[in-house]
Formats: structure tokens, sequence, C-alpha cells
């Protein structure tokens, strides 16, 4: 029987809504930090089937219509897979080729009881910048920095906020970033677009932050910091540590700076890495490769190696031996397959007409851009809250809020960087959510013990409102 088409209410569409958060709270019960293996996409279709049956048998909805939706939505994230699955090969062969390990060294060398704070916050950002990913940094170079802190007598809910602090910063400006590429792929903005904007409420924020961080390091009590000079060495022992290899860095922002698509700044990226690891690192090659002697096929196979699969290189240490590890393109499959299912989610929920229903919502009541802005930021934090991950929050805040801003006249860089500001830094603030589990579990303080010192994650969604407030740098779109 052909029913007539007509939109749903925003209650009926808030129905999926209501499903995916139950399952995906039964999901991170069951699964943790591994939710992302693969149960928060089985949430994700699950509620995506769910939005369909009401579309299609309630509101006269055809599966066409879903489908060519849903195309539409997987379509506009390709060249967001396609920069996740270059990020991969990035971590993997700046990290064999010596890059990352000499920021880390020379890091770790300006490190003094007196700025530890400071000097932790600016090596966490600075490894998370290159790396673009807080999970690696803080699991990594955060523990070992945990460890030295709490050597030196420092609180542990200070060391961590200050770890906490410096990794969301570079994840946020990270090119490597896979919150970034999602953040800014789902309102359909420029990468390089989103991160510049992302300057003038990320920077304030993170002085606001060291700004703390200086003020606590000097008048709380200190001991020595011999052991960071130990974990120095080690790196030094293990990779050939040059400030030569400062250049590929420096070459991938000349890039930057000049605008070159994300694409292809990512592969000269890698090529550049690339370069460099046969010329500074051969044993390394030698080693991924699992041969004896470098020739020219085995250092073929360890470059390839290094850019797609996962890489271990041993150090010594246990901690260390996690900071170098890499899972190259082949590491990124699993948030791919994330951002496929929530797309078909998010196909589903557009053409059907709910995401629609629910964005008039806050058409009624959101008029001016400051209340706009804080109703994003509301609504990232919500997500966290709701979804238990920060992925899914970033792809639901942006989504919802698009034709929004839209109407408003307001520029969609706006939106990608408000989504920034509250569903990627918050996360790390609620203890059900992934990430604030894993972060707790990782170093061994409580959420709520380390919530009060993450300045950083604290100040970055008020810096939001605030910027929007003032109105600095906010244009209506023509």
């Amino acid at each position: 029987m052909q029913k007539t088409q007509k939109n749903p209410s925003a209650w009926v569409a808030a129905i999926p809504l209501v499903l995916l958060t139950l399952i995906l709270y039964g999901v991170i019960r069951c699964f943790g930090s591994d939710s992302i293996l693969g149960g928060s996409q089985i949430a994700l279709l699950a509620a995506s089937s769910v939005a369909a049956m009401l579309a299609i048998f309630c509101y006269g909805r055809t599966w066409s219509e879903l489908e060519e939706s849903i195309i539409n939505h997987i379509r506009s994230a390709t060249s967001a897979i396609l920069i996740l699955l270059l990020i991969g090969a990035i971590a993997g062969t700046w990290m064999v080729s010596g890059v990352v390990p000499t920021l880390i060294y020379y890091g770790l060398k300006i490190l003094h009881p007196s700025y530890f704070l400071c000097a932790s916050c600016l090596i966490c950002g600075v490894v998370s910048l290159m790396t673009g990913s807080s999970w690696t940094t803080i699991a990594t170079i955060g523990v070992a920095l945990m460890g030295v802190g709490e050597a030196m007598g420092l609180p542990e809910g200070w060391v961590a906020g200050a770890i906490i602090s410096g990794a969301y910063f570079g994840d946020k400006l990270s090119l490597l970033s896979d919150t970034t590429v999602l953040a800014s792929s789902t309102v359909g903005v420029d990468i390089f677009t989103h991160i510049r904007y992302m300057l003038f409420t990320t920077v304030p924020s993170m002085v606001v932050a060291l700004v703390v961080f200086g003020v606590a390091g000097f008048t709380l009590d200190h001991a020595s910091a011999a052991t960071v000079d130990q974990y120095a060495e080690m790196l030094n022992s293990v990779f050939c540590i040059s400030p030569w290899l400062l250049i590929v860095p420096l070459l991938t922002g000349v890039l930057i700076v000049r605008k070159l698509p994300a694409l292809i700044t990512l592969f000269v990226a890698v090529v550049l890495a690339c370069v460099a690891m046969v010329i500074a690192q051969p044993n390394l090659v030698a080693e991924v490769a699992e041969v004896a002697q470098l020739d020219f096929l085995a250092g073929f196979k360890g470059v390839v190696m290094t850019c797609y699969g996962s890489t271990a290189i041993e150090t010594g240490s246990e901690a260390l031996n996690d900071l170098v590890a890499t899972r190259g393109m082949g590491g990124m499959m699993n948030t791919v397959w994330l951002i496929l299912c929530a797309m078909v989610f998010g196909g589903v929920m557009t053409g059907s007409g709910m995401l629609r229903s629910l964005t008039q919502l806050f058409l009624r009541f959101v008029r001016r851009t400051t209340p706009v802005v804080a109703s994003t930021v509301g609504a990232g934090v919500f997500f966290n809250l709701c979804t238990a991950d920060q992925y899914i929050s970033i792809i639901l805040t942006g989504r919802l809020f698009k034709d929004l801003y839209a109407d408003r006249g307001l520029e969609p860089r706006l939106l990608s960087r408000a989504v920034e500001d509250s569903a990627t830094v918050c996360s790390v603030l609620i203890p059900w959510n992934s990430c604030g589990m894993t972060q707790a579990t990782v170093l061994g303080v409580a959420t709520f013990t380390y919530m009060p010192y993450c300045i950083f994650n604290l100040v970055s969604p008020l810096m939001s409102i605030l910027v929007a407030t003032i109105g600095w740098r906010i244009k209506r779109a023509k």
C-alpha cells in the first residue's frame, strides 16, 4: 500500500538516538576501550535499521531514497578515508625514520623539576601533534612522564592533567589526527581551513593551561628528574638522533603553509620519511624487513612494510617499545569501518528527514551566534555522555547542526571548530566514555582525580563560546 510521505516528529526521530545510546552503553560495559573494534559499528548499524524501518513503514519513504542518501554520505567520506590511510603510513614512516624519536629526544632534554608540568604538557603536545594520536601519546610518553612526575613527588592529578591537556592539544591541531579529519569531513570543511580556524580558540586555551601549570610547577615540591635522561639515552641508543631529521616535518609544514591539497601533502610527507628512513636508520629498516643485511629488495620490503603494517622495535624498555610501535595503514581500518557505519546511520537519519526534525527543535529557540555555538558545545558534551564515544559524538553533533548553521548563515568552519572544542576534548573527562576509561586505566589515575587539572580540556569549550560572544573572526556565510 502506497503511503503518503510526511516528516517524522522530533520524538520519533529521537528513537534511533535513544536506541543507539542504550546499545552503546552495553557495548562499552562489555568491551571497554575495545568498543571501536566492532561493537560500536554494530550499534550504529542496528540503530540505522530501526531508523530505516520507521521511515519506510510509518512515513512512506522508499529504500531507494534512503540508499541514495547513504551512498551520498559515504561518498562524502571517501577523502577522509584516503587521508586516514595516509596518516597510518606517516605514523609508521615518521617513527621508524627517527623523525618522531628525534622530537621526543630533544623534548625530554628540556625537562626540569621546576617546570616539569609545563614541559610535560608541551612534550605531549608536540608528540601528539606529530603522531596525530592523543591515545598513543598518553599510553607511551605519557606513562613515562607519569612515572617521572610521581618520582618527583608531584600530585598525580596535576601530572595526569598536564599530560592529557598536551595530548589533546596536539590531537586537535594535528593533520594526522583521525578526530580532526572526522570533524572537518563530517561538516564538509577543508582540513587545512579547519585547523587554521581552530587556532583562534585552541591556542588561547593552551596558553591558559600553560600559565596554570607554570604557577603550579613553581609552587609544588619537586625532586630529581634523572629518570628522564635515561629514557632519552635509550632513544639515542636505538635511533640515529639528528637535527637533520627535522627537515622532514619542516618541509611538510612548508607544504601545509602553501595550502597544497591534504592528500598531496601527506603523500609527500610519506615519501620524505621513507627516504630519511633508508639514509638514517638502515639497521631498523633491516629489522622491520627481518633480514640480517640490507640490500635493495630488503630495503624496499622494509619501507613498504612500515607504510602498511605494524612495526615493533626493541629498545630495552617496555614503555619505549610501546612508544615506537606503529600500526601503519592497516591500523586505521577499525576507524575506517567506524566511519562507514556512521555514514550509514547519518544517511538514514538524513534521508528519512529525522535529522531535520531534530534540528528544527534548535531552530525554534536558537537565533544568535552565541546561543548557536553554545548549543553545539552542549550537544557535543551531551552526546559524549550518552553515547560514551567521541567518534560518534563528533559525527552526530556535526550532522545535527549542519543545516542549522546553513539556515543561520554561519560558516561551516565555525561548526567544525565548535565540534572539536566540545566532542573531542571533553570525551576524556567522562568516566564511562571510552576515552575516559582508557586514559584512567593507562595512567593509573581515576577520571575524577585528574579531571579538575585537565585545564586545556576544561577551558576549550568555554573559550569556544567566549570567542563566539566576542565575534572574533566570525563571519556570516555568503
